[in-house]
């Protein structure tokens, strides 16, 4: 089952676990799915700050 991530703390800490990052965008929210050995961790933010994130995040990105 996916979790969903509600800080953005929390997603900066399972980002070294993560296998990719998956990134869908929608017109003011974007999603950032983490993928883990086991589970798929899922976090919810704007856009500006889905960007900033995204720099931090040193495994593969696909976008959809």
């Amino acid at each position: 089952m996916p979790r969903e991530i509600l800080e953005e703390k929390a997603f900066l800490e399972i980002v070294p676990k993560a296998i990719h990052c998956r990134v869908k965008r929608r017109k003011d929210v974007v999603k950032l799915k983490l993928r883990t050995k086991r589970v798929l961790y899922t976090f919810k933010t704007d856009p500006v700050n889905a960007e900033r994130l995204l720099k931090s995040v040193n495994c593969d990105i696909i976008e959809l």
